[in-house]
């Protein structure tokens, strides 16, 4: 075999080997061109997508989504799931809109919607954890009692008053004045889901406990004979998506200024299709945040290039993303089969 021969072959292998390693990348790089896709159509076929206004909305409606996203993420790594985030929105967005209203300090009950969302997490991770109860079956016990909870408080929708603090997360700044009414436009709440995004990729990408979440969703007996710390940590996975819901439902309900015990229902299914589409593996063990936020504001483009068509029922949307969904879950079944050839 002439030199030049085994040049060329030893770059084959390394560009197998090199395409192997970047496999798992492959649902994110596909969510990301979707969405780029999306973006093309939605301006070819009704226009004014491609514009700052557009997406300071896109940003602004979907920070919510964002977060609990982010928080689903961590928990999906670990090979779990949290079906509790929507109806603890909904819990700590009345408990929070009842208490402002009866004249609490608003920042002090953002702290404590914070702190309620991580009360459940807690529960469900101590579930998952010490007693060994599947996480499907715990945090829907948690989902159910967050529910129940909150149509206890009211079952009528809960508004704040007009000069409650908690509606300065939703101000608008105007970054870049555009034309007409293009502007580019930010709001506490999006940079409040800016810094989770950022918190969540350095805690899970440069900490020694992202490197357990990924351990455990890999394998777990061989985190725990690694000496990785995988009891706390798989409580940790609990109590941040619990808090992050907590987050959430601060950021959505000064937005709204409204709440209600209906308020999050479907909520998580759309997180873990956010997060699924993002490139996370059901399976666990492979995740990324961006990739999460990628799929967030699939979900989120998705319904403004509905309501802007007007023909398809909003039914449909529902639809449209177990479609999506699915072929995200396919494309996921391919790379694992091919990360074991």
């Amino acid at each position: 075999m002439t030199a030049a021969t085994m040049t060329e072959s030893r770059s084959s292998t390394s560009l197998k080997d090199w395409i192997k390693l970047r496999l798992e990348l492959l649902p994110t790089l596909a969510a990301l061109v979707i969405f780029i896709a999306m973006v093309i159509y939605g301006e070819v076929a009704y226009g004014r997508i491609v514009q700052m206004s557009t997406m300071s909305n896109l940003l602004i409606n979907n920070s919510h989504l964002i977060i609990i996203a982010v928080g689903m993420t961590f928990v999906i790594i670990t090979g779990g799931i949290d079906l509790s985030v929507g109806a603890v929105i909904a819990f700590t967005s009345v408990a929070g809109v009842m208490l402002t209203n009866a004249g609490w300090n608003g920042w002090l009950v953002v702290l404590l919607m914070v702190a309620m969302g991580g009360l459940f997490g807690v529960v469900s991770g101590v579930l998952v954890q010490y007693f060994n109860v599947q996480p499907f079956i715990a945090t829907l016990a948690m989902m159910f009692l967050a529910r129940g909870l909150a149509s206890m408080l009211s079952t009528v929708p809960e508004r704040l008053a007009a000069d409650a603090s908690i509606l300065a997360l939703a101000t608008q700044f105007k970054i870049i004045d555009g034309p007409k009414v293009n502007d580019l436009i930010i709001t506490p709440g999006v940079i409040i889901a800016l810094v989770v995004v950022l918190v969540a990729m350095f805690l899970l990408h440069r900490t020694r406990t992202g490197r357990t979440v990924y351990a455990i969703g890999g394998s777990e007996q061989s985190a725990q004979l690694m000496g990785l710390p995988v009891h706390a940590t798989k409580m940790w996975v609990y109590v941040i998506s619990g808090l992050l819901a907590g987050v959430a439902a601060v950021v959505y309900t000064s937005r709204l200024g409204i709440a209600q015990n209906i308020t999050g229902i479907g909520w998580e299914l759309d997180a873990i299709a956010a997060t699924v589409i993002g490139g996370t593996l059901l399976t666990g063990g492979v995740g990324f945040v961006l990739g999460s936020v990628v799929g967030s504001l699939v979900l989120g483009l998705m319904i403004v290039l509905i309501t802007r068509d007007g023909g398809i029922p909003p039914e449909a949307t529902t639809i449209i993303t177990g479609g999506i969904l699915l072929v995200f879950v396919l494309l996921q079944r391919l790379v694992l089969a091919r990360q074991r050839d």
